[in-house]
């Protein structure tokens, strides 16, 4: 019996212990990259969800503002000087007449400004007033509010000469366009 010991012990004991171990020990690495591999592909999974969301949100608040969008792009397709005289008129029509007064009203052939700064075509308007401070003010307000396009370059206020009540304004603007 001495002589059968140790292959007993070897391949009864030994051996099935090692390979269940082995087993078991596979059976754990396996499992652990599985969960690893499902915890990044929920990972994964979750970021994705959270940016169709947000994409969805984009597009919605986009489709939302598409009607702003066709409006920005009509108005900066528009001449802008005959667009500048036509807001100009419309608004003048709603102030008192003797306390406003256009001079001038040119548009220079170089470009200059911010606009020979920047890829963005654009051109320049002058546009010289005379009148009170608070309706020029008011005027400027309205013109700048429905042509945000308008970007100021230079703005000069000096005395009329002979009425005290009104100023002399210039006033040079950068339009973009498209």
């Amino acid at each position: 019996m001495h002589l059968y010991r140790q292959p007993i012990i070897l391949f009864g004991i030994v051996l099935p212990v090692l390979i269940a171990t082995a087993i078991i020990g596979g059976g754990y690495l396996l499992k652990s990259q599985m969960v690893t591999s499902f915890d990044n592909k929920q990972k994964t999974y979750k970021t994705y969800e959270q940016g169709r969301l947000a994409g969805l949100e984009i597009e919605s608040q986009i489709t939302r503002q598409r009607h702003h969008l066709d409006r920005w792009n009509e108005q900066l397709s528009q001449e802008t000087a005959s667009a500048v005289a036509t807001n100009l008129r419309k608004i003048a029509e709603h102030l008192p007449g003797k306390e406003i007064q256009q001079t001038a009203f040119e548009r220079p052939n170089a470009t200059g400004g911010f606009g020979s700064a920047a890829a963005q075509k654009s051109s320049q308007l002058r546009i010289a007033f005379r009148g009170t401070y608070r309706t020029l003010q008011r005027t400027f307000l309205e013109l700048e509010t429905r042509m945000p396009q308008l970007q100021l370059q230079d703005f000069q206020i000096s005395p009329y000469s002979t009425q005290s009540s009104l100023l002399n304004f210039q006033v040079t603007y950068t339009a973009w366009e498209n």
